[in-house]
């Protein structure tokens, strides 16, 4: 993780001749965290850029929200989707249709409650043609309040990094791939050349699998450290947080029982056993437990230094992992007992989401 590259330590150089970039996101019902977030893209530097705006059947102001910067923006562009057709989660829907009405060279996929600074849209392509990346995925700053939210979201981090290994994304040898919804640059042939959203048009984590998609193009991708230059508050408070990942944890072990079971006893067997052995064990076993629970505490503390949470939280790290283990279990049963997964008020069945798996 340390080998990653910093956005910040890019310098913005991009002036004239930059290539258009098309910012584009899918707002349903995002009245309140919209405002905010949508006044930082359009405030970016970049000397030539677009935003395109896919209202997806909103019910709230999110459609007058849009049309009124419309009317002051000449790069802001509002597609309305009023019907969602069959076979289609809405995401990916909505952001195809964004992608058909933009014009850039390098296409910028967030959410509608993410903050950029400034200057992301200048770093970014000057990062991305630096290194020669066809894609271009950020980890971004998560705003987390209170004390059972940062040890839920810092234990997820965690998580997300030991599984899915973000140093070899840009490793063309490796099948590891990364995609953050919050901030994807990606090359307009690349995304073409890869099918874009349009193949994933049933998969609930759209987000990772584009940086699939990518690679799987022949394309090349990259990770990159956003820190505070792109944010967003994630959910709030540890209830929503594991509400907010139901539809979104038993998808990332493939819908299988066995597997989110295994995902759970290895959680349990690294992060949580270890403590009961310092506390319980004797001998030379209680010394072994000490050293995975040291290892685990600092391992922790390292990942939480770059956040805005004190290093301290290490010291949660068996707390994070029984949370995380509910996230999976309580996605794995909901995902079971439903038949199948509730998004934005809309029912996709299970047999549909596995065979719309990328």
């Amino acid at each position: 993780m340390a080998g990653l590259p910093w956005l910040s330590a890019t310098a913005p150089a991009l002036s004239g001749g930059a290539p258009l970039v098309s910012v584009i996101f899918a707002a349903r019902d995002e009245a309140e965290k919209l405002p905010a977030a949508i006044a930082t893209l359009l405030a970016q530097d970049y000397p030539q850029f677009e935003v395109i705006a896919a209202n997806d059947r909103s019910t709230d102001q999110t459609p007058a929200i849009l049309h009124e910067l419309e009317g002051t923006r000449q790069n802001l562009i509002v597609t309305t989707i009023d019907n969602l057709p069959q076979g289609w989660l809405g995401k990916p829907h909505a952001l195809v249709a964004g992608f058909e009405r933009s014009h850039g060279d390098w296409l910028v996929f967030t959410d509608a409650d993410v903050h950029f600074a400034p200057d992301v849209l200048r770093r970014a392509v000057a990062l991305a043609s630096e290194r020669r990346w066809d894609h271009l995925t950020l980890l971004t700053a998560v705003e987390m309040r209170g004390f059972w939210e940062k040890v839920a979201i810092t234990y997820f981090g965690l998580g997300f990094v030991f599984g899915n290994e973000p140093w070899l994304a840009a490793n063309p040898r490796s099948a590891r791939y990364v995609g953050v919804g919050a901030f994807q640059l990606v090359r307009r042939a690349a995304y073409e050349k890869s099918g874009g959203h349009a193949r994933l048009r049933m998969d609930v984590i759209e987000d990772m699998k584009l940086g699939k998609l990518i690679k799987m193009a022949g394309c090349r991708s990259g990770v990159a450290v956003a820190q505070d230059l792109v944010h967003v508050r994630w959910h709030s408070g540890v209830r929503n947080v594991i509400r907010g990942v139901t539809k979104n944890m038993f998808a990332a072990v493939h819908y299988n029982p066995f597997f989110a079971v295994g995902a759970m006893l290895l959680s349990l067997t690294m992060s949580v056993l270890p403590f009961f052995g310092l506390a319980f064990a004797t001998g030379w076993a209680r010394v072994f437990a000490g050293i995975a629970a040291g290892a685990a505490v600092l391992i922790h503390a390292a990942m939480v230094w770059s956040t805005e949470a004190s290093p301290l939280y290490g010291f949660t790290h068996p707390l994070g992992a029984l949370l995380f283990c509910w996230m999976i279990g309580r996605s794995a049963v909901a995902t079971l007992w439903r038949g199948g997964v509730v998004w934005r008020d809309t029912f996709y069945p299970l047999e549909e989401l596995r065979k719309g798996m990328v």
